[in-house]
């Protein structure tokens, strides 16, 4: 049967998949629109199960946060190549799809919310058809506080979230510097309390270690391995870190000196 081009640039519109893509799914599902568009999404699923065993380790890595900034998402969208990342196309996608994850509260209610006529995880398998890479969610994180703050580093490869326990009058500042802070330093928890104890007892026993090495008495090792360990926990959790802005105070003293408010938890995603 005659398909016509309006025909097939109605089904490239709503899938996004190429013009000879498009028409011939339309040619097997006798120009039936709907069956089309299951015809692409199978050819998504073809794909993707050959495709599953690649990495996926470009994409964009995007933080929303809501109007009145009580709730933020991170969400980044995978693929294999920084061609397809830089895409205007996908980018679009992307940042539609983290509007999306804003009114969602876990990954599993995301992939299930609707997007564009199907699921979040059905679009997925569609557009790995259509670009031809391995499209996945890489990272999805939510945050919610009194004040909620984002920042996305430059080429979209790492974004990250902060919450403040008040939304002072200088929030928007203070707690994009602190985002930026987690961006570039990547703590791997807010304070002390937020490490892992498996973490804290295997940095006790290098310490050891290397005390041992240096010809330390056995008995004086584990007062000074805890020495050695508020080092790390400088080093290593955000509201202890030197500022990246003020090396002379601490992340937790400048939001002190910004206002009546503190820390209370922050997000960070990256491509690896």
């Amino acid at each position: 049967m005659k398909i016509t081009a309006s025909e097939v640039n109605k089904l490239r519109q709503a899938t996004g998949a190429g013009m000879m893509d498009c028409k011939k799914a339309l040619v097997e599902a006798e120009g039936d629109f709907d069956k089309a568009v299951e015809n692409l999404r199978k050819k998504g699923q073809k794909v993707a199960a050959n495709r599953a065993d690649r990495e996926s380790s470009e994409g964009a890595v995007l933080a929303k946060v809501n109007a009145d900034n009580t709730a933020g998402v991170i969400v980044s969208l995978n693929c294999e190549t920084d061609f397809v990342a830089k895409n205007e196309s996908y980018l679009e996608m992307a940042n539609a799809l983290t509007d999306l994850a804003l009114e969602q509260d876990s990954l599993e209610a995301f992939l299930a919310a609707e997007f564009q006529g199907m699921t979040v995880a059905e679009k997925l398998t569609e557009q790995t058809g259509v670009i031809g890479e391995k499209i996945e969610i890489g990272a999805f994180k939510r945050l919610e506080a009194p004040y909620v703050g984002s920042y996305i580093h430059a080429g979209n490869k790492i974004a990250t979230l902060v919450g403040l326990s008040n939304a002072i009058d200088n929030a928007a500042e203070a707690s994009k510097n602190v985002a930026m802070q987690a961006a570039a330093m990547n703590p791997i928890a807010l304070d002390e309390d937020g490490v892992d104890a498996a973490v804290v007892e295997k940095e006790i026993e290098i310490a050891k270690d290397q005390l041992r090495q240096e010809g330390k008495p056995e008995a004086m090792l584990e007062n000074i391995a805890k020495g050695k360990l508020k080092r790390f926990f400088k080093d290593n959790t955000l509201v202890n870190q030197a500022f990246i802005k003020d090396a002379k105070v601490s992340v937790a003293d400048y939001v002190k000196s910004q206002g009546d408010a503190t820390i209370t938890g922050f997000e960070r995603a990256a491509l690896v």
